[in-house]
């Protein structure tokens, strides 16, 4: 089986037993359909291993840059990215603070307003804020960091399930390497260098 995000077990296994038992009692088209949940659940909750393409800022999510300015940038994850988000640089969580808002689709500019974590993080470089922003379907985030907690760059920070965004704010001194359009992968692409 692949290697699936923390805390995803659950969301895996009760649609795999489901249609266990539907298959035993001979349901075989609700079998079929929650076996098809199955897999959807498995592909979804993927958390492969990453290595850095190179040095600098690493994207913390997978997804489409839907704002790259020189100082923040904003990835939209759709339902076939991986979810599971990582730190962008080295440094020690200095806060995670959990914010309510609406629900609105994650692709659309009004999401900065979503419900969302806003993990800080003190790095050598200065200190950068990551919002981890939920979108309008199952709404869960999910943050494996605590203040206090040092973190290596790359490293999994926590995961969005259905639908989310993650913006985050690029140290004085970097130069982005990325535009509006890219597409990204977290813990592998470099999203700024140092100037």
């Amino acid at each position: 089986m692949k290697k699936l995000a923390r805390n995803s077990r659950v969301w895996v296994c009760i649609p795999l037993l489901t249609a266990s038992l539907m298959a035993w009692l001979r349901e075989w088209s609700v079998a079929i359909l929650v076996a098809a949940t199955f897999v959807f659940m498995v592909f979804f909750h993927r958390d492969p291993d990453r290595t850095p393409s190179g040095p600098g800022m690493i994207s913390p999510a997978d997804g489409l840059v839907v704002v790259a300015s020189p100082d923040l940038v904003a990835i939209f994850m759709s339902y076939h990215n991986v979810h599971v988000n990582r730190s962008p640089l080295e440094g020690q969580v200095k806060s995670v603070e959990h914010m309510r808002g609406g629900h609105a689709p994650a692709f659309l500019g009004s999401s900065h307003q979503n419900e969302q974590n806003v993990v800080v993080i003190d790095t050598p470089d200065g200190e950068i804020r990551l919002s981890q922003i939920s979108g309008f379907m199952v709404r869960r985030i999910i943050c494996y960091v605590v203040p206090g907690d040092r973190i290596r760059s790359g490293e999994r920070i926590g995961m969005i399930r259905f639908g989310s965004r993650v913006e985050f704010t690029i140290p004085e001194g970097y130069r982005l390497t990325v535009c509006k359009g890219d597409k990204v992968k977290a813990g592998e692409t470099v999203v700024a260098v140092k100037a």
